[in-house]
């Protein structure tokens, strides 16, 4: 454990607040004013329709249960204000660029209910208040209640960001104080933590709002305490007159809680709960320049990206813990992939690359945007997966709402706040993490620099930067160079840079800016052909197709037959075309292939005769895109002869 009373070693990189950045004329324009347009008033109205917004209305008697108690015993009722929070926190993102009086007004009305309905002592859970208040913090093991207020502290502090408003920021400093009360290794306080990680980064974002050591102090405690024995979860379920052993996922790896988190070296359990834990962890190592903290995400981030993780970015291939199961199982019609997971690996490499500027982290954090969590939201903005899977045979379709509709809001949140993920500064730091249209305003040494990216990224992979300085100042531009482009070139004025000297993947130019400086960039963008590990037994004899940091699926849609069927020949072209009626936009890849024929078998499953083919051709689409349009079977790993 380290010192609080030290100062930071580690020198942070510092996003640029999401509301500089501006999305105009590219891939990320269209998506963010759905998101604000669509997304998140729709969300709202479902709140609304699905009867979450009713555990709010404290001064009735509970009526029925918007959602049932399960055979296990539990609720998703149980953490409903975390839907809440989340929601509030999607919104506040937009609000802070777009401000919108009557969306405040449905936040402020959400605001007013639970500032109504929380106890004299700060407690704050909808469900425990009207229901059971007198087993609260009886179940941490199972019931998530500091999971539900750590999405509504996220809220919060988004909100007070976004408006000013601290009546939110208030009420939950309250309930945080409530906790701290409750839980720590003072005498008279229990030594427990939630098994649903996700107080811990909160608090460490409400004390980078408020300065409070305390609410430093306590995240530490949350991520020190997780996994020390003897378990915590087994001395309270004996209190509760419960049996240890009938825990129903057996294992304490399933919360990460199994050793302490220093030791752990390989991803395992609940795979949000797993990147909402190491994401506060990366964001304590830097507070309290935990170096250990540090190395334990670094190995953990490792085992992860180079042994479970999908090529879409998704992570977590079983439905059974909606997690890990073990290295390089990697299944492709059931794989699980969880939206709210592939969103939560965005927000840890994010966090990571803050700290270690390392192309290794942004590299993921890309390929999660893209592909593992985009595909979690339709084109149209209200239809959503909840699971990404990599093979279907039609009988996925996105739906409209969710009986754990957890994944709608946290997508939702990462898209409205996407604009923080482009561009850190330092005193004398620019550095470009991400590509794409903008047009963007940081301070660099306390003077504002202006920033336009023109580009059809990530269709194109040229790049036209131009720094506008208030006036000349020297600083160092720091590009990222991507692990998937094999070919680059970067130009200042006109004037060529070496570009084999980027260090970890970022490339430095140091110099004196002025006004109209233009960076041109170029990525070679070549389709490319992937292989997976021999361990990951499913995709063996297959390929998979990227271009930039675009994985590609072939549809039945745009095919006319099942994919299952299609072969793509090692040697075939394949050539990459911007179809402007695809989806909004989009490339798609073509090339010759073939296609094993299911015509002619006679009702036979097996025969001697190997199957007949037939030439036909590839029409790949962005996997992110698939399952907007008819019902059709859809595959990412295809067969190759």
């Amino acid at each position: 454990m380290t010192d609080l009373s030290n100062p930071p070693r580690i020198e942070r990189y510092v996003p640029v607040d999401h509301a500089k950045v501006d999305f105009a004329g590219g891939f990320w324009e269209s998506w963010s004013k759905t998101v604000r347009e669509v997304t998140v008033p729709s969300q709202h109205r479902r709140l609304d329709e699905e009867r979450f917004l009713e555990v709010l209305n404290f001064d009735q008697p509970p009526g029925p249960l918007a959602r049932p108690i399960q055979p296990s015993g539990l609720s998703m009722q149980h953490f409903f204000d975390s839907d809440f929070g989340k929601w509030i926190e999607a919104a506040s993102y937009t609000l802070k660029a777009h401000p919108n009086p009557a969306l405040q007004a449905k936040i402020d009305g959400i605001v007013e209910k639970l500032a109504h309905g929380q106890m004299a002592d700060g407690y704050l859970n909808s469900w425990f208040i009207r229901r059971e208040p007198d087993k609260r913090w009886t179940n941490l093991r199972d019931l998530h209640e500091m999971y539900s207020m750590g999405h509504l502290l996220e809220g919060a502090v988004a909100y007070f960001e976004a408006t000013g408003k601290r009546a939110f920021l208030d009420v939950m400093i309250k309930a945080v104080d409530h906790i701290d009360a409750t839980f720590g290794r003072e005498p008279g306080k229990l030594r427990g933590y939630d098994a649903h990680e996700e107080i811990e980064l909160a608090l460490i974002k409400l004390y980078r709002v408020t300065k409070n050591p305390k609410h430093l102090k306590l995240a530490q405690y949350f991520v020190d305490e997780r996994g020390q024995m003897p378990s915590y979860y087994d001395e309270e379920a004996r209190r509760r007159g419960d049996d240890p052993a009938n825990y129903h996922y057996q294992t304490y790896a399933y919360s990460q809680a199994h050793m302490p988190v220093r030791e752990q070296t390989q991803v395992v359990g609940h795979a949000v709960r797993a990147m909402y834990l190491f994401s506060a962890m990366a964001d304590l190592a830097y507070e309290t320049s935990d170096l250990t903290l540090l190395a334990a995400c670094d190995r953990l981030f490792d085992n992860l990206t180079g042994r479970q993780l999908y090529i879409t970015g998704g992570l977590g291939p079983s439905g059974a813990n909606e997690g890990f199961t073990r290295e390089y199982d990697l299944p492709n019609e059931t794989a699980y992939a969880e939206t709210c997971a592939a969103v939560a690996l965005a927000f840890w490499g994010h966090r990571m690359a803050q700290i270690e500027l390392d192309s290794r982290f942004t590299d993921h954090v890309e390929l999660a945007i893209f592909n593992g969590a985009l595909s979690g939201i339709a084109r149209d903005g209200e239809h959503y997966f909840y699971e990404n899977v990599l093979e279907s045979h039609g009988q996925h379709r996105r739906w409209k709402w969710h009986y754990c509709p957890c994944c709608p809001t946290n997508i939702a949140r990462l898209i409205a706040s996407l604009g923080s993920y482009f561009y850190t500064t330092k005193p004398d730091e620019l550095v470009v993490h991400l590509y794409g249209a903008n047009t963007a305003e940081a301070e660099i040494g306390g003077r504002i620099v202006q920033i336009s990216q023109e580009t059809s990224y990530p269709w194109d992979g040229d790049i036209a930067l131009t720094l506008v300085p208030a006036a000349p100042m020297p600083f160092t531009l720091r590009l990222r160079m991507p692990g998937w482009c094999n070919k680059a070139s970067v130009t200042v004025n006109g004037e060529g840079i070496d570009t084999a000297a980027a260090e970890k993947g970022y490339l430095a130019i140091a110099r004196q800016w002025a006004a109209g400086d233009v960076v041109r960039i170029s990525f070679d963008m070549p389709v490319e052909r992937l292989y997976a590990h021999p361990l990951a037994s499913e995709d063996a004899g297959r390929v998979a197709l990227k271009r930039g940091p675009v994985v590609y699926c072939a549809e039945e849609a745009d095919l006319g037959f099942v994919p299952q069927l299609l072969a793509l020949p090692a040697d075939a072209e394949i050539a990459a075309e911007f179809d402007p009626d695809l989806l909004g936009g989009a490339v798609r890849l073509s090339a010759l292939a073939t296609k094993t024929s299911d015509a002619d078998w006679d009702g036979q499953l097996y025969r001697r005769e190997q199957p007949k083919t037939q030439a036909t051709r590839l029409n790949a689409i962005p996997y992110h895109l698939w399952a907007n349009r008819q019902a059709g079977g859809m595959l990412v790993w295809l067969r190759e002869k």
